[in-house]
């Protein structure tokens, strides 16, 4: 397969951003620059099912920082992360430089997260007191369609980096082979994109 890349313009509505936009929001559009070929986007999270059981999920719950910190401290392949909870749902989006680092992590007993898991298995898993979750995408680098408008560094951008998309910018081609549209302005009342 050949990979080219395209130059993209930014749209119309983005003009004035980088004056306009609020301290610490980079205003324009912005796409990542990843500097692996297979970087993971990791997600991992917990359910409670049960919300008066909290020695069931309280315990996992509070596993997750500890982790995180562990990881900050020192170099295993974590890029980045972000917390997020919907309801009974908490959810960390990570991201790793290789799936290999992230089962070397999982497994490595330096770390919290294998005596943790252990712990879970032990005493919570039999109950259904509070449910687990994580699901690995190892995403190959020409494969990765990212648009950051008006945003402080976010995601796979703040990650790795990112750049100010613009006039004379390569981008990659993942946006032509996904099939997406980017007119200037969302079409109203059934119009066509200019």
């Amino acid at each position: 397969m050949t990979t080219s890349t395209t130059t993209r313009r930014v749209p119309r509505g983005y003009e004035g951003a980088a004056d306009a936009a609020p301290q610490g929001v980079r205003g324009g559009q912005y796409v990542a620059e990843v500097v692996v070929e297979d970087p993971v986007v990791f997600l991992i999270g917990m359910r409670v099912n049960r919300w008066r059981k909290v020695r069931s999920w309280l315990p996992v719950a509070t596993a997750m920082p500890r982790m995180l910190k562990e990881l900050g401290e020192r170099d295993a392949g974590l890029l980045g992360a972000e917390l997020y909870r919907s309801g009974r749902v908490f959810l960390v989006v990570q991201y790793w430089h290789s799936a290999e680092e992230l089962g070397a992590f999982a497994r490595d007993p330096s770390f919290s997260h294998a005596a943790a898991w252990g712990r879970f298995n032990k005493a919570a898993a039999s109950s259904g007191d509070v449910g687990i979750f994580h699901e690995t995408y190892v995403v190959p680098r020409d494969r990765i369609e990212s648009l950051y408008g008006n945003m402080p560094a976010f995601g796979l951008g703040a990650a790795f980096a990112s750049r100010r998309r613009g006039p004379g910018r390569t981008t990659s081609t993942a946006h032509g082979r996904l099939g997406t549209t980017e007119p200037d302005f969302a079409p109203e009342d059934g119009a066509t994109a200019e």
